[in-house]
């Protein structure tokens, strides 16, 4: 197991009660190191409180959906932890029925649906394992951020105030 994941949830679970003892998984935003460090940041400052994952994609690699009550790890473009979320709610739409409320949440770009849709359509065009569908089925999250540490690249001290690349906690790397 990673480390920093167990000093991290060793933190946070000081810091937050009723946590589980088991480490949630670990993840980051985005498909590059760049991505992660900007999209952390957006949750990091309470801008983004939403992400879209392409069904697709977590079926094709054997994931779960995320469930409501769910917590996640948020890792920085280093792999680092500094953020704990919890989703608060799921919603399976075609990318055609996404949401302005849900783009908004996002916090990307002018934060329209216009922009979210020019913005994840490219995105699973070039990352998505199966591309891009105006039907294609995708996981809107809503979460709250329930721990922050620092800004996305750790310059700042842990404080508490109150959707990829994954980490398989088993053996610390990168999935």
């Amino acid at each position: 197991m990673n480390s920093q994941l167990e000093d991290f949830w060793s933190t946070v679970k000081h810091r937050l009660q009723d946590l589980p003892e088991q480490i949630p998984e670990a993840w980051a935003f985005g498909a590059t190191p760049e991505h992660a460090d900007e999209l952390l940041a957006l949750v990091l400052n309470g801008t983004k409180t939403g992400t879209a994952s392409a069904l697709w994609d977590i079926e094709d690699e054997g994931e779960a959906v995320p469930a409501v009550g769910e917590l996640s790890i948020i890792l920085d473009g280093r792999s680092r932890p500094r953020a704990l979320i919890e989703t608060t709610a799921i919603d399976i739409v075609p990318f055609s029925e996404v949401t302005a409320e849900h783009a908004h949440s996002e916090g990307e770009g002018d934060r329209t649906l216009a922009d979210w849709r020019e913005i994840h359509e490219r995105f699973w065009r070039e990352h998505g394992s199966r591309g891009y569908s105006a039907e294609m089925p995708v996981v809107c999250e809503r979460f709250r951020l329930l721990f922050p540490v620092g800004d996305a690249h750790g310059d700042n001290a842990a404080s508490h105030t109150c959707g990829e690349q994954r980490i398989d906690e088993s053996e610390g790397e990168t999935a």
